[in-house]
């Protein structure tokens, strides 16, 4: 496998990505609990054991609940920004073992894998996505971002695969029961996209080599999957996106595997 991705838990309740190339296994995220996580990857290509890094997007705790006993039980070095390191919450333990800092806007290695961090708008400290590359090919993973800014277009346009948020459904958060400061800061530009602003994102990156997306980040709440693909089905009305294979991320289950091509 040149570049493997399958989304493991994704969702308010825990998020996990395996990313594999032929010699490097990583885990984007590690959200849900250990055991949890563990079974997760006994439906894999990848046993836990055979991990070689966790990479971190930010200090949420739907991303770093597993962090601490997974790097402990593992012997996982695990990578993430300053803010992220400072601001994790307690309860994953500490002290965490071959933490690696990085910057975004420096890429760095993790065995074949090369890295491109860049900069999100997120109510978190110093929040990432990642362009992950080998062999020519590349995945982007964008979840957890209130607004698509320039940059994030320019990084994630040319990518042959994509993760990408769809939180919320407009209609049903707008009608739904959380309060109105939480629906105000699911809306914000620190918050979360919506299926339409996801699409719109997608619109804005399409090359003629992409090839999968995944909708990643669903509410449980405040959106359901038919409205996701609902949301899409004005994408692929065009000729262009015929050559596009959707999925969606699952929270209870691990989405199909991709191979990226």
């Amino acid at each position: 496998m040149s570049l493997f991705f399958q989304v493991l838990a994704s969702g308010s309740k825990g998020n996990s990505i395996l990313v594999c190339s032929a010699k490097t296994r990583v885990l984007v995220d590690a959200g849900t609990t250990c055991k949890e996580l563990v079974g997760r990857l006994q439906m894999t290509p990848v046993k836990a054991q055979n991990l070689d890094a966790l990479l971190i997007t930010h200090e949420h705790t739907d991303h770093v609940g597993a962090v601490g006993p997974m790097t402990r039980k593992f012997d996982l070095p695990v990578y993430m920004t300053r803010g992220t390191l400072e601001n994790l919450p307690a309860k994953i333990g500490r002290p965490l073992r071959g933490v690696t800092v990085f910057e975004t806007g420096n890429r760095f290695a993790i065995g074949d894998l090369t890295i491109h961090p860049f900069a999100i708008s997120h109510d978190a400290r110093e929040p990432a996505g990642f362009i992950i590359e080998s062999g020519g090919l590349s995945l982007g993973i964008c979840t957890d971002l209130g607004v698509a800014t320039n940059l994030v277009k320019v990084r994630l346009k040319g990518c042959q695969a994509l993760v990408l948020e769809a939180n919320h459904d407009v209609d049903m958060l707008n009608g739904g029961p959380y309060p109105w400061n939480l629906k105000q800061r699911i809306k914000s530009p620190h918050g979360h996209l919506s299926n339409e602003e996801a699409c719109d994102l997608l619109e804005a990156v399409h090359h003629e080599r992409l090839r999968s997306v995944v909708f990643a980040h669903l509410s449980e709440t405040n959106n359901h999957p038919d409205r996701v693909l609902e949301s899409c089905r004005r994408l692929r009305r065009s000729p262009r996106w015929e050559c596009v294979r959707f999925e969606l991320g699952k929270q209870h289950e691990p989405a199909p595997g991709i191979e990226v091509e």
